[in-house]
């Protein structure tokens, strides 16, 4: 998300088992265009767990 609150892009939304798994991100948006640099919002969801943490990409 930016920081206005509008959804950049999803990047999983699958099972995964447990363990340790990262997933990256190219800077571009859903549409396939590399957005700006600034802060930007990721959300973990696992569960009845979430957590929103901030992002500054850089270019």
């Amino acid at each position: 998300f930016d920081v206005n609150g509008s959804k950049i892009i999803e990047l999983f939304n699958n099972y995964k088992p447990a363990g340790t798994h990262s997933i990256g991100w190219d800077g571009k948006n859903e549409k396939g265009v590399k957005v700006s640099a600034g802060i930007y919002l990721y959300s973990i969801d696992v569960g009845e767990f979430s957590q929103t943490k901030k992002m500054i990409f850089l270019k």
